[in-house]
């Protein structure tokens, strides 16, 4: 008997830019901060803290529309591949054990472009995991300008 696929989401980009830049933008506190929530919310690079190593924490806070509601994000690292692969764990909600799993993969494609996988599993609703994949979109998007203008 087949189990059910656990509820999630993924998303594939391809970046006009070489994997180590990609990887960057996951892990330098201030790209991360200048990209995470799109266009739709802020995240201040002063509370943004990544310790991207296994067992290594990630936090932030997210002032996100509408009224600027504050979220605080916390995470640990599980895996770090450096260039290829972060797999973490990311949660808004004060339950240890209420968290989403995130997994990262950059492939170099060669011509200095990177395709990007995420995918995105946990406890969430489908119409939840659509918002979220909304949410990602636009984080990606902004990714995607800044790493054509540089």
């Amino acid at each position: 008997m087949a189990e059910a696929p656990t509820p999630g989401m993924r998303i594939t980009r391809v970046f006009d830019a070489p994997r180590e830049r990609v990887w960057k933008e996951w892990t330098e506190p201030e790209r991360f901060a200048a990209r995470f929530g799109g266009t739709e919310a802020e995240v201040p690079v002063s509370t943004v803290s990544m310790d991207v190593r296994p067992g290594g924490s990630l936090r932030a806070t997210m002032f996100a529309e509408p009224g600027r509601r504050e979220i605080q994000w916390t995470g640990e690292y599980l895996e770090v591949v450096e260039h290829e692969r972060l797999v973490f764990t990311i949660s808004d909600q004060p339950q240890p054990d209420a968290y989403e799993l995130i997994t990262v993969v950059l492939t170099d494609l060669g011509d200095g472009r990177t395709e990007m996988f995420v995918e995105q599993r946990g406890g969430m609703t489908p119409e939840q995991y659509e918002r979220t994949k909304q949410g990602w979109s636009g984080f990606f998007d902004r990714m995607a300008e800044h790493l054509a203008e540089s």
